[in-house]
């Protein structure tokens, strides 16, 4: 079984950033893609961010294009979500999430493995 957790949300004023940080740890899971979604307060979870394996690929919704990068250290099993430029239509709970497999999809139901989520508040 694998686990991941989160960390690295909190609050941040507009403009600002952070980093956020997923640690899997039990069975690895290779080759797969990580992948990192967010349930904003009244909303769907919805992807946000994924990337292979080798991080030779990655993926964003258009609205965080040019703001997050995704990225990997599989040496210490642990992928990063950077967030700069941050607005208040960011808050949300951010999930990390795992999959076996290719393909840095931002199809929810292709991840098998999901973290606790952290919370990343953003004041305008």
């Amino acid at each position: 079984q694998v686990q991941l957790v989160e960390s690295g949300g909190g609050l941040v004023q507009a403009g600002g950033s952070l980093r956020l940080s997923c640690a899997a740890s039990g069975r690895t899971f290779t080759p797969g893609a990580m992948g990192w979604f967010r349930q904003a307060p009244g909303k769907e979870r919805e992807f946000v961010s994924a990337i292979t394996w080798n991080g030779g690929s990655t993926n964003y919704r258009d609205s965080v294009e040019g703001r997050f990068t995704i990225s990997r250290d599989n040496a210490k099993s642990t992928v990063y979500l950077q967030m700069n430029s941050l607005k208040p239509e960011d808050t949300a709970v951010y999930y990390c999430a795992g999959k076996v497999g290719p393909g840095a999809t931002a199809t929810q139901n292709m991840y098998a493995y999901w973290g606790q989520g952290t919370q990343v508040t953003v004041s305008s």
